[in-house]
C-alpha cells in the first residue's frame, strides 16, 4: 500500500481507538471541537508566520486529528463518513477545474479565479459573496470579498484608480475626525477595505503583513525593555523622547542580528 495512505489509515485506526477507549475522546462533540480547531489553526499561521516548517509539520499533523475526529462523529451520527467527505471535495474539485478535466481553456490564474466564480454562480449560489464565512477576520474577509467580486469583474482598472480611491477615503476621514462626528468609525473602515484593495494590486497579503508587522514590534519593544531595565530606567517613568533612544537602539540591534 502507498505509505500516504499507511499513514492515514493509521491515524484513522487510532482515532477508532482514542473514540472508544480514551474518557477525554469518547466525550466530545462537534460544539466541543469547534473552539479547539479554531486554536489549532492559529496555531498553524503562527507557524506559517515564523516560518518555522518543524513547526508547522506537527501543527498540521494537530488538524488533520480534527479533521478525522469530525468525521468520526460524523460516522457516529450517521450523517456523513470520511469517504463520503473525501470523495465530495474530490467531485467538486473535478467540476470546478474544467480546465483539467474538460475542455475548458484557462491558462491563467486569473483565468482560473474567474472562471471558478462563474461555475459557483451555475451551481445555484445567488451571489458571489454567498461563501464568504460571517466569522472570518474582518481583514481577512475583507481580502476575500474583493477577490470574489473581482473574479467577475467588478474591479478598477489600474493601479492610478486604487490610489486615488485610497487617498479619497482618507481625506474623508479626516474631515470626520476634524468635525468629530458620528462617522469616525465608518470611515476608518472605509480606509482599511480600500488599503486592502491596494494590498491585491501589489500582491501582498495584508493579514500577513500586519501579523509580521505585530511580531517585529513586540520583539522591539520587548528589546528596548531589556535595554532599559539595564540601565536601571523604568519605561513608566521615562518621557516618549527618552523611550524614543532605546526603541532606535533596539531597531539598530536587530536589524545587525
Amino acid at each position: 500500500m502507498d505509505t500516504r495512505l499507511n499513514a492515514f489509515q493509521r491515524l484513522l485506526d487510532i482515532m477508532d481507538e482514542l473514540r472508544e477507549k480514551c474518557p477525554w475522546d469518547m466525550k466530545q462533540t462537534f460544539e466541543t471541537l469547534r473552539p479547539l480547531t479554531i486554536e489549532e489553526l492559529y496555531e498553524m499561521t503562527d507557524a506559517i508566520t515564523a516560518n518555522d516548517k518543524h513547526e508547522l509539520e506537527g501543527e498540521l499533523g494537530d488538524l488533520f486529528l480534527h479533521l478525522v475526529f469530525y468525521c468520526k462523529l460524523g460516522t457516529e451520527s450517521g450523517d456523513f463518513t470520511v469517504e463520503s467527505v473525501l470523495n465530495r471535495i474530490c467531485d467538486k474539485l473535478i467540476h470546478r477545474h474544467p480546465h483539467i478535466y474538460g475542455d475548458v481553456k484557462a491558462s491563467t490564474e486569473e483565468g482560473v479565479k474567474q472562471n471558478w466564480e462563474k461555475i459557483k454562480l451555475k451551481e445555484g449560489k445567488k451571489s458571489v459573496l454567498e461563501g464568504v464565512p460571517k466569522s472570518l477576520p474582518a481583514l481577512v474577509k475583507a481580502s476575500r470579498i474583493q477577490e470574489k467580486v473581482k473574479g467577475i469583474g467588478f474591479e478598477w482598472d489600474n493601479m492610478e484608480d486604487v490610489w486615488s480611491k485610497v487617498f479619497e477615503e482618507m481625506n474623508e476621514l479626516k474631515v470626520e475626525i476634524d468635525n468629530q462626528s458620528e462617522f469616525i468609525e465608518e470611515e476608518f473602515g472605509d480606509v482599511l477595505f480600500s488599503l486592502v484593495n491596494l494590498s491585491r494590486y501589489i500582491h501582498v497579503q495584508p493579514e500577513n503583513a500586519l501579523a509580521k508587522t505585530n511580531n517585529k514590534f513586540i520583539t522591539r519593544f520587548q528589546l528596548m525593555e531589556e535595554l532599559a531595565k539595564k540601565n536601571n530606567l523604568n519605561l513608566e517613568e521615562m518621557s516618549l523622547t527618552e523611550m524614543d533612544v532605546f526603541w532606535n537602539d533596539a531597531k539598530i540591534i536587530l536589524k545587525n542580528k
